[in-house]
């Protein structure tokens, strides 16, 4: 590296290319497999996260479609909720001025000021087969 050139952290280096703001890629496949390990552990185990009532059908949001879109702020109507701390840890802290909160079985990254939707992991625990 050149002298005086300073390393770029996590987030600075998945910058994306356009929506405004440059963490709507931060999410990245390494992040997901511990939180996928996570929330499928909670699933078998019939954990349903808060929001996600237990009806037999595993844990799945109580027949809504996806309120929230990528680059658009989140509707005051949408109910989210802090992550556990497990999964906390494995995302480290989010970049300044963001929040990550889950919304039913999505993990999002919001713009505080805005609530603006910057990124997110989708359908948590699904990719392991659960």
């Amino acid at each position: 590296m050149p002298q005086g050139e300073a390393k770029k952290t996590k987030s600075e280096s998945h910058e994306g290319s356009g929506g405004g703001d440059r963490y709507e890629n931060y999410f990245v496949g390494k992040d997901r497999v511990p939180i996928d390990q996570y929330y499928a552990e909670q699933f078998k185990a019939g954990k349903c996260p808060p929001g996600l009532a237990k009806k037999g059908n595993g844990c799945q949001p109580p027949g809504q479609a996806r309120k929230w879109r990528l680059h658009q702020p989140l509707p005051g109507d949408v109910i989210y909720h802090d992550l556990p701390p497990e999964v906390s840890i494995q995302l480290g802290v989010p970049p300044a001025g963001h929040k990550f909160v889950r919304v039913a079985q999505d993990i999002l990254l919001v713009a505080t000021g805005t609530g603006m939707v910057v990124d997110a992991m989708q359908d948590l625990g699904r990719t392991l087969g659960h």
